[in-house]
């Protein structure tokens, strides 16, 4: 998702992510309630809770796919209602590499797709742009695979591609909604991995919504537990601080986290 706007005075020392005080509802059934927290720029942020928890409903509101009924969000200082520098936000959906394994593109024109909100359609691609699109490539360890169809790649390599496809924007925030489903469990880790390194090396500020608390814990700076509202958010070797009750109270069931150490 990537759309070229103007800027409107945005402070640079703002968080790149704030909520306040955010509530909604679908027909009248509490999704969020009071939802508050903030992301400052260059973190890692983890964003876990069950089934029905509202992870899904907060997204689309930060992605403004859905109206504001109760609080305030602001994206790099700005109130989401004013915002209009979408071209700062990517996102990568759960649903990114469910598609036609038969769709003739290869991996360098999927991830040249990415660059359609900033040059529109029907424009070639300058130098600048290919060194973009090679860059974006190497940054996902797809360097290998540039000529490949990608019907062809593992599920865990499509994911890899569509990562780069929202990275060549070069955008400042990057929300991923659980990028594993479909991945291999052998695969799962290196993706974190390189995750971890966008972030560290890159600088990109990045939000992952994930079921797997047990894994990216171990790769996160930021965790946030979300069930209706923020149960908790902070370090994540402090969560595990927490009693099995707290934790199971976070989530509505019987819960014990165990920490992947890597």
């Amino acid at each position: 998702m990537n759309a070229k706007n103007g800027g409107i005075g945005m402070d640079s020392t703002a968080p790149v992510l704030s909520v306040n005080q955010l509530d909604y509802k679908y027909e009248q059934q509490n999704v969020l309630e009071g939802v508050t927290f903030s992301i400052q720029k260059g973190s890692f942020a983890g964003l876990v809770g069950p089934n029905g928890s509202g992870k899904t409903t907060l997204i689309q509101l930060i992605l403004g796919l859905l109206r504001l009924q109760e609080g305030n969000i602001e994206l790099f200082g700005t109130p989401i209602q004013k915002f209009k520098n979408w071209n700062k936000i990517s996102f990568v959906s759960q649903k990114a590499n469910t598609f036609n394994r038969g769709f003739p593109a290869t991996v360098y024109e999927v991830v040249a797709m990415g660059l359609t909100g900033n040059i529109g359609y029907f424009r070639f691609f300058n130098r600048l742009h290919k060194k973009q699109i090679y860059q974006a490539i190497e940054n996902v360890g797809m360097s290998d695979y540039v000529h490949r169809n990608i019907g062809d790649l593992s599920g865990g390599q499509q994911q890899r591609v569509f990562i780069a496809r929202s990275l060549v924007s070069q955008p400042e925030l990057l929300i991923l909604d659980e990028p594993t489903v479909g991945v291999d469990t052998e695969n799962v880790e290196r993706f974190y991995k390189m995750l971890a390194r966008l972030n560290k090396q890159e600088g990109i500020t990045l939000l992952l919504v994930s079921h797997d608390i047990g894994t990216i814990t171990s790769y996160v700076t930021d965790l946030l537990c979300l069930n209706k509202t923020i149960h908790y958010h902070g370090n994540p070797s402090e969560f595990y601080q927490k009693s099995d009750e707290e934790i199971s109270k976070f989530y509505g069931h019987s819960m014990h986290a165990i920490s992947h150490d890597h």
